[in-house]
């Protein structure tokens, strides 16, 4: 029986490596140089879930997911939220007082700024966390360290010099997985975020009369994110997510006051929240 195929972007031992392990474990995950590759493998249907990072607590969105997602093709059927964690790692035997350098990616470089400071690092910019560690284990220098997940060390046969290093303890990355077919939860089955695309007329006021009726029906928006579309800087798509079922009544009702006022409104997924929702209010 062919085994079931998980892709997601970067090296083996990247953070969306280990979300993928953590919620679909019997699953093959499948390493991907980019976003476009990940994309392309479940359209192609080379895997058949894609588990794709799409904001973080404190860098923000995850740049290019946002224009890749409306005309992929592809559907959100589920979100998963990743503490995320940092680890020194070196070459087995190194101590982290030889360390000279430190590599990985710009954003976690920018993430663990106190332990770089504290041992006078100089920083190299690698194209991912994991990828670092393996760039590591490939020099064999011990004066040279990375900044990777935990994972990456067992993964590339790293020594960890020191763990939990991120300057904030609320790092947190917003996966979502993604399917050719769409998976809809069901009404009533309990808490749901609804994620949708939509493009407003090009009308004066165009986008408060779009979102009055999110207001008056009493539904939640969480998210609300503009965009430009082939460039035109007339063109503007919104990215929107909101608490609740497209098919039960407060926002069917904003939904369908919400095509008064745009061109196109197009549904991404319907699925259940993740706990992390609750537990981080």
């Amino acid at each position: 029986m062919t085994s079931r195929r998980i892709a997601y972007q970067g090296e083996p031992g990247a953070n969306s490596h280990i979300v993928a392990n953590r919620h679909y474990p019997d699953w093959e995950a499948v390493p991907c140089a980019s976003f476009e590759d990940v994309f392309a493998a479940v359209t192609g249907g080379e895997a058949d879930l894609a588990m794709i990072p799409i904001d973080n607590s404190l860098a923000g969105r995850v740049a290019d997911i946002h224009h890749f997602l409306p005309t992929s093709g592809l559907h959100i059927i589920a979100e998963h939220f990743l503490r995320i964690q940092f680890s020194l790692m070196g070459v087995r035997g190194a101590t982290i007082d030889q360390i000279k350098t430190v590599h990985s990616h710009v954003h976690a470089l920018g993430q663990c700024r106190k332990i770089i400071r504290e041992h006078g690092l100089t920083t190299v910019i690698s194209g991912d966390t994991a990828g670092a560690a393996r760039e590591i284990a490939d020099a064999g220098d011990p004066t040279q360290a990375a900044i990777s997940p935990p994972m990456a060390a067992e993964i590339y046969g790293l020594d960890v010099l020191a763990e939990d290093i991120e300057d904030e303890d609320h790092n947190t990355t917003r996966f979502v997985v993604l399917s050719r077919e769409p998976v809809r939860a069901a009404p009533g089955s309990g808490p749901t975020v609804t994620t949708f695309v939509f493009n407003v007329r090009n009308l004066p006021a165009a986008l408060y009369k779009a979102l009055g009726g999110f207001a008056t029906n009493g539904v939640n928006m969480t998210k609300l994110e503009s965009y430009m579309v082939d460039g035109e800087f007339i063109a503007t798509q919104f990215l929107a997510e909101v608490d609740g079922h497209p098919d039960e009544g407060p926002l069917a009702r904003a939904l369908e006051e919400l095509a008064f006022f745009t061109t196109e409104v197009t549904v991404l997924g319907v699925y259940p929240a993740d706990p992390f929702r609750t537990r981080s209010q």
